[in-house]
């Protein structure tokens, strides 16, 4: 277990922390928000899968996609892609539209609804992310935000994957 879960003083042994303890400690805070952000998420007009979620969060951010570049930017196959937008064009949340210059291409793009649904998700995640940092004093909430920062930080300074290779 970790100080995180409950157990341990909840003190840190100075600036020498072993990263591999801390790695432990944040993976329950992850497990956490992962919960709270799917609890967030099934308590929206229309439930959907994480997956879903994020296929829509892709188009969104990328609009007029193909289905390649969409099946390539979540890392899956075309043809779970496409079963994926299936479901997702039957909700009423994506339209498959003629690509206007290239004929044999099909780009997906989010309706209204479908842009509607993710800003419903996004709400409901901030809000009730929001509830968690209000029960922090504030200079824990600053504490965790100079520490994430520093995270994402010292993550792009790496150069590198999970998995070791290059990016």
């Amino acid at each position: 277990m970790t100080r995180l879960s409950g157990s341990g003083d909840g003190r840190s042994s100075g600036p020498g922390v072993d990263p591999l303890s801390v790695a432990l400690e944040i993976a329950d805070a992850v497990d956490g928000l992962t919960n709270l952000w799917s609890v967030a998420a099934q308590g929206a007009s229309l439930r959907l899968s994480p997956h879903q979620l994020r296929a829509l969060r892709v188009l969104e951010s990328e609009p007029g996609l193909n289905l390649t570049t969409l099946a390539e930017s979540m890392d899956i196959g075309p043809p779970t892609a496409s079963r994926l937008c299936d479901r997702l064009e039957a909700a009423g949340l994506l339209e498959r539209l003629l690509h206007p210059h290239r004929r044999r291409e099909v780009q997906l793009v989010l309706t209204g609804r479908g842009r509607q649904i993710l800003s419903e998700v996004a709400a409901r995640r901030s809000e009730a992310l929001a509830v968690a940092l209000a029960a922090m004093e504030p200079g824990e909430r600053t504490a965790l935000g100079g520490g994430l920062r520093a995270f994402l930080t010292a993550q792009g300074d790496t150069g590198r994957d999970i998995d070791g290779s290059e990016r």
